[in-house]
């Protein structure tokens, strides 16, 4: 009797180190990592949703999860913040959502718990059956299009309470052996620098054609449109062309080596629009809208362009010249 006794206890002895053995997986709460999306223009963001993500959103869980999660199994993560979005220097807001994979199919709303348990996101995370190396959970991100904001740096400072509560281990005949339950708060920091930048439209001009000289007709109601960063002061300047007579001196078109000098003229007057200092337009000289740029409106610069009529006549020809528009902050 003695000596069955002791196989059984033996045996018992082996089954609880079985059991025992499958309790590896305990997550924390950590520090996060920022999520950064780097320096945008500001026609971009306006126009095009931008991605971003962090690789670790305050959960880490070390050892291997049980290959299946059960309805009773939670990974709850509850994101606040004081703000609705990302916050720039002038009180200007960048409105993102967030999301708990790699696309817009689970976005995450502020203030509700989401279970990263369901829907097999754990799963993809290779939480679920892997190796006993520390993995954390990310959180991805994309702004909304429309976003009509000054430049500058813009910051959100998030809240992350996770929650959980899951079975840390299963016994051989599917009895759970303990539950893992914790929770933790971490802070998440979001940014973005939006750069100025501009939608120029500046149609070419035509003369149209003239036997001599002194029969080209002045080209007025001429306009060059932009779209510049919201709040952003800046100047237009036009370059003196490919051939000019010299640095700041008449343009020229050019044809078979010839030449044909013309200018260009800051509205309907008789000052040369050029690309150094005085010679440049500020953006409070605009006709329409003078001032600071609009961002998703339109300011508009009048010229008006004439061939000189005190040089010789050359030799006929289809003269051209290009002049580079340049927009400086």
């Amino acid at each position: 009797m003695d000596r069955f006794k002791g196989w059984r206890l033996l045996l018992l002895g082996l089954l609880t180190c079985v059991f025992s053995a499958k309790t590896l997986a305990l997550c924390t709460s950590v520090s996060t990592v920022p999520a950064g999306f780097g320096t945008v223009s500001s026609i971009v963001l306006r126009t095009t949703s931008q991605a971003s993500s962090t690789p670790n959103s305050g959960l880490s869980c070390t050892g291997s999860l049980l290959t299946l999660l059960s309805t009773t199994d939670h990974f709850y993560a509850t994101i606040t913040s004081g703000t609705s979005g990302m916050v720039g220097p002038t009180g200007d807001v960048i409105n993102y959502t967030l999301y708990a994979n790699n696309s817009t199919s689970y976005p995450i709303t502020r203030g509700t718990p989401f279970d990263f348990a369901r829907h097999s996101i754990i799963d993809a995370l290779g939480l679920l059956g892997s190796s006993t190396v520390a993995k954390t959970v990310p959180i991805y991100l994309g702004t909304l299009t429309g976003s009509n904001v000054a430049a500058g740096v813009y910051t959100e400072n998030l809240s992350i309470f996770w929650s959980w509560n899951y079975c840390a281990g299963i016994g051989a005949l599917g009895v759970c052996l303990g539950r893992d339950i914790g929770s933790g708060t971490q802070s998440l920091t979001v940014n973005m620098t939006v750069s100025n930048d501009c939608l120029i439209s500046a149609p070419n001009i035509s003369f149209g054609s003239a036997p001599v000289v002194s029969a080209f007709a002045t080209v007025t109601g001429q306009t060059i449109n932009l779209a510049c960063t919201k709040g952003s002061a800046y100047t237009v300047g036009l370059s003196d062309g490919q051939q000019p007579v010299s640095a700041g001196g008449r343009r020229r078109m050019i044809s078979s080596g010839n030449y044909l000098a013309y200018d260009i003229f800051k509205s309907a007057g008789n000052t040369r629009w050029g690309s150094i200092g005085s010679a440049r337009r500020s953006s409070t000289d605009a006709e329409v809208n003078p001032g600071n740029g609009l961002g998703s409106g339109s300011q508009i610069f009048n010229y008006n362009a004439r061939i000189y009529s005190d040089q010789s006549t050359p030799p006929a020809g289809a003269y051209v010249d290009n002049v580079v528009l340049d927009v400086g902050f």
